[in-house]
Formats: structure tokens, C-alpha cells, sequence
């Protein structure tokens, strides 16, 4: 197969190093910088293209749109038109999307939009322990994301690019990433209760702190921070169930759960290399292109859809309603 990376920036040159490690070696790159397209041409040898529509007369059978948030669509719609299979980055603007998902109905090709998470060790570890029902029932959970704006890409200006803008803010970016697995944990949620705001001096006209009080379906009660002004990368978890409960923290690669029976029972994780000027391991990134390509080849059924990531968007979007006026606000889908 061929792939057509799309965007060279820092997820796109992830994606060219994952399908490498996946024996994947067909792949050429577009970007509208040259100077990207350069790098990308030196560090992996790959033919690359300014021009999107040259791109396409050299018939990749796939591509990866590793855009900003607000062009995945238009490639989208590109990917369809020609007939091409297409995976997009993580999602956080629902423009067009709807257009996308009713072009992919009357399409024969897999359009997958990023669920990252759920690929990740310690993602996994933690549904394991849930699904031997050693804690119990789960009855609630915290979380905090967070991770200074600045730190994100040390080589680049963060005012610079598309984490300060409003609209695709990084804080803003995160919380559906967030939520893609932990819907898919815990099931649907039913209501939220939420507070963004600016509390930082960060040079940037965006919201960097979400906290948020999720209600699932199921009963399961949630605490979730994301932020962007934790100067010590955080990701941890707990999770409180009947029996015990489960600590997770990415920083420490550690899973650990705890029951009066057991004592604490500790699991250490191996989340890939780790690229340099990065704090999280390629594991994850590599499984999912692993799984996009088993999608297209009808290996396994398609793990995730536009449809539900749009839903994953809809909770987004009544979070900003939440904090805006005030309520609580009930989940209509």
C-alpha cells in the first residue's frame, strides 16, 4: 500500500516513523511548507509534494491527514472524492463533519478518525483489572491531564501555531482526546457540570483549565481536569470501586490496584521508544496506524467512527455550555 502523509509537522512525521516500524515503506508526504517537506524528505527518505493535487496523481491507496484540527475535513473530503482510504489526527471542530460522515455512506473506503487512547498500556491494563471485577463495581473516578502550553513542542513558538487559537486550543484539543476513552470505559455520560477558564499568563487567547463533573449513565461519577499549565507533565487516575480501587499514572508508567484482600498489586508499563523532546512512548501511535491498516483490509471491523467521534464533540460542546451559563447540562444523545 501507499500512504499519503498529510501535514509534516510533528504528528505527521509520527505517523511516517509508525508506518516504518509497521514494514510500511510506500510513503511519500504533503505540505504546504517546503521547508517541512524538506525535513521530511531528509530524515526519511520520503518523495514529498506543496501541492495536494500532485500528491494525489502519484495514487496513494491511503492517507493520514496529520493537519491542524480545522483542515481535517477539507482533506477528508479530498481522501473521498479520489476514492481514497483516510485517517484523521484527534479531533476538536464538528465543522463539516456531518458532510463527511454522509459522504462515507455512500463510499466504499474507511474514513477513521483518531481514538488514540485507547490504545494506550495503561488505558488497557486499566480495563482488564475492571473486567476481573477485583475492585467492584466502579462507583467514581478522577483524572487530571495536564502539561505546560509551552512544553508541548520545545523546537516551536506555542503563540505559532494552532494550540493558541481559540477555536482549536490546546486545553480545548485535549478534552475530547480525554474523553474518547473514558466514554468507551465507562460508558455514555449522562450529564456535565463544567468551569473553563483563563488563569494563566500563557500569551494566548484560549482556556487553559477545564474542570469538569461528569455523570454516567451507569451511575459512575466523575472529576475530570485538563489543563495546560501544569509545569510536571501529569496524566493520573483513580478509580473507586465497591471493593477497591486503581491508581494509574503515565509519568510513572505504573497501573496499581488495591483490595483489602490483596494488599496493593503493582503493574509496570512499557509504553514504546520514546522520541526525543517527547514524554510518552510511540506504543500507542504505532497500534493505531496498526489498526487503521487492518481496517482497510477488512481484517477486523472499523473500531471507531466519524458518527461517535462527533458525539464525543456534541459532550464538548455542552461542557462550554455548561460553564458558560451556569447549569448542568443533560446529554442528549
Amino acid at each position: 500500500m501507499k500512504f499519503l502523509i498529510v501535514g509534516l509537522g510533528s504528528m505527521g512525521k509520527r505517523r511516517i516513523r509508525n508506518l516504518k516500524q509497521l514494514e510500511q515503506n510506500d510513503i511519500i508526504g504533503f505540505d504546504t511548507r517546503e521547508d517541512r517537506c524538506n525535513e521530511a524528505h531528509e530524515k526519511y527518505q520520503i518523495h514529498t509534494f506543496t501541492d495536494i493535487a500532485e500528491a494525489i496523481k502519484d495514487n496513494p491507496d491511503a492517507m493520514v491527514i496529520s493537519t491542524p484540527p480545522d483542515l481535517h475535513m477539507r482533506y477528508a473530503k479530498i481522501a473521498i472524492e479520489n476514492n481514497i482510504h483516510f485517517f484523521t489526527e484527534a479531533s476538536v471542530i464538528q465543522d463539516e463533519m456531518e458532510e463527511v460522515i454522509q459522504l462515507l455512506v455512500k463510499s466504499n473506503i474507511i474514513g477513521l478518525p483518531s481514538c488514540t487512547m485507547r490504545y494506550h498500556p495503561i488505558v488497557i491494563q486499566v480495563n482488564r483489572i475492571l473486567k476481573t471485577n477485583n475492585i467492584g463495581k466502579p462507583l467514581a473516578i478522577l483524572y487530571h491531564s495536564g502539561q505546560y502550553l509551552p512544553d508541548w513542542h520545545p523546537w516551536e513558538d506555542y503563540r505559532k501555531f494552532y494550540v493558541s487559537k481559540r477555536k482549536t486550543g490546546a486545553c480545548r484539543e485535549i478534552v475530547p482526546f480525554e474523553l474518547t476513552w473514558l466514554v468507551s470505559t465507562f460508558g455514555k455520560i449522562n450529564s456535565v457540570t463544567a468551569n473553563k477558564s483563563k488563569v494563566s499568563k500563557l500569551e494566548a487567547d484560549i482556556d487553559d483549565i477545564y474542570n469538569v463533573l461528569l455523570e454516567f449513565k451507569n451511575g459512575v461519577q466523575g472529576n475530570l481536569t485538563v489543563d495546560v499549565i501544569a509545569r510536571f507533565p501529569y496524566r493520573q487516575l483513580k478509580i473507586l470501586g465497591e471493593n477497591g480501587v486503581i491508581f494509574a499514572d503515565w509519568s510513572e508508567k505504573i497501573v496499581r490496584y488495591f483490595t483489602k484482600e490483596t494488599g496493593w498489586v503493582d503493574k509496570k508499563i512499557d509504553d514504546g521508544i520514546i522520541e526525543k523532546n517527547y514524554i510518552h512512548g510511540e506504543g500507542m501511535y504505532i497500534h493505531e496506524m496498526e489498526t487503521f491498516l487492518k481496517s482497510i483490509k477488512k481484517e477486523i471491523p472499523q473500531p471507531y467512527t466519524f458518527e461517535e467521534d462527533l458525539k464525543i464533540l456534541k459532550i464538548l460542546e455542552y461542557m462550554e455550555k455548561s460553564s458558560d451559563d451556569g447549569t448542568r447540562q443533560i446529554i442528549n444523545n
